[in-house]
């Protein structure tokens, strides 16, 4: 697989990538630059095909957390829909997508829930969460040397995006453990109870590992099953088990596509929301789909790695050595539902307010929880795709779609 390159904060870095995509995502955190591409994304908007006509232009990374979109297209959910949809286009890192999205050139993607409050509200880019792409599907993975989370003081771990749940979610891991977080790059000196963070794609986590330049990474499936599978490395803990039922990644639209084209908008919802029903039900034939046999080859992942992730529930094994804390969770290693809970956003308002970022961070600081889950949020469109495939029970789904967040290091 063709290595993609990574994103690196510090200047101090010396871990193999120019720094164009972080000065890129990072340029996005002024209005005056994001307006620029704002008004070539309208004018991109403005050439095309009006209304309910615009194709479906997906943009995604090669993880289990673009599923939904994927499997919506190769299923032909959206033409069934009685829309167009493109062949969807691979990116190697969130700040690719990001550029993508932000300057017209796809218009349905899927984005760590995080980094949709930096688009948002640090670039000012009007655009809004639809649906929840996945819950849980993320872990924390370590060299074979490291038994316990307090190995890893005085190590280096990598993390997709500085704005990620994973990010969040390590962080809390480490807190609990006594370690605390900072951010050297490769040769800085790190002390005994630190954790040296560092961003890096997630189709280089693997190898890194592999060739101990970092001693572990938190990130999307498959990339845990891949360092499993290999032998590379093992899972220490995964996300769900922290953070129960979590989000990771979401279906972001913009704003101009959500007020200009509602109507295309819950066609989009529609072909998303069933997609994730027909994946619950579906497993293995879903991992067949994303795999690198498969004609779409809409990933370079081998089906015994995704079948790791989609189809296996016995978690027999993870219980026994300790790795799953919660069994009475009961949950599946990734699992599918499209509602984006408010007490969720929330909560990773408040996170997002405690951990180490990077970057400009000041307009993060002034936002209220209760308004960015109404206000980054558009839920309209996925209650009427829920109503229309059964209701919430067809996910397990309280009728109310309220719930209670769960974390437990």
């Amino acid at each position: 697989m063709t290595q993609s390159p990574h994103i690196c904060v510090s200047s101090d870095c010396d871990c193999g990538m120019t720094r164009r995509d972080f000065l890129r995502v990072s340029a996005l955190g002024t209005a005056s630059v994001a307006a620029p591409l704002l008004f070539a994304g309208d004018a991109m908007a403005q050439q095309g095909p009006k209304g309910d006509d615009q194709p479906v232009k997906i943009g995604y990374l090669p993880i289990t957390d673009a599923t939904p979109l994927l499997v919506a297209h190769g299923r032909k959910l959206f033409e069934a829909e009685g829309l167009q949809a493109e062949t969807p286009r691979l990116f190697r890192s969130w700040a690719q997508i990001i550029e993508a999205f932000v300057s017209g050139q796809v218009n349905v993607i899927h984005l760590l829930s995080p980094a949709t409050m930096s688009v948002r509200y640090g670039a000012k880019f009007p655009a809004k969460v639809v649906a929840w792409n996945h819950i849980n599907g993320s872990a924390l993975t370590v060299a074979k040397d490291i038994n316990k989370v307090t190995d890893l003081g005085g190590k280096t771990v990598a993390i997709p995006f500085w704005y990620s749940i994973h990010n969040v979610l390590l962080q809390e891991i480490l807190a609990k453990n006594g370690l605390s977080v900072v951010s050297k790059g490769r040769d800085g000196s790190i002390g005994p109870k630190e954790v040296n963070l560092i961003v890096l794609a997630p189709a280089e986590m693997v190898s890194a590992l592999a060739s101990k330049a970092i001693a572990g990474f938190i990130v999307a499936e498959p990339f845990n099953a891949l360092a499993e599978t290999t032998g590379g490395g093992k899972v220490l803990r995964f996300s769900g088990d922290v953070w129960k039922n979590h989000a990771c990644c979401v279906t972001f639209l913009s704003e101009r596509d959500i007020t200009t084209r509602p109507e295309w908008a819950q066609r989009v919802t529609n072909a998303i929301v069933k997609a994730q029903l027909w994946t619950r039900s579906n497993q293995l034939d879903t991992a067949r789909l994303l795999s690198n046999s498969d004609s779409h080859k809409y990933t370079p992942h081998a089906l015994q790695v995704l079948s790791k992730v989609l189809t296996v529930t016995d978690y027999a094994d993870y219980e026994k050595s300790g790795i799953i804390v919660h069994k009475d969770w009961n949950q599946r290693r990734i699992d599918f539902q499209p509602f984006p809970f408010a007490s969720y956003t929330e909560q990773m308002v408040r996170a997002l307010q405690k951990v180490r970022l990077e970057g400009d961070t000041g307009f993060l600081q002034k936002l209220d929880p209760a308004f960015v889950a109404k206000d980054l949020v558009d839920d309209r469109f996925v209650r009427k795709a829920i109503t229309a495939v059964g209701g919430p029970q067809a996910f397990g789904l309280p009728a109310n779609l309220m719930r209670t967040e769960t974390l437990a290091i």
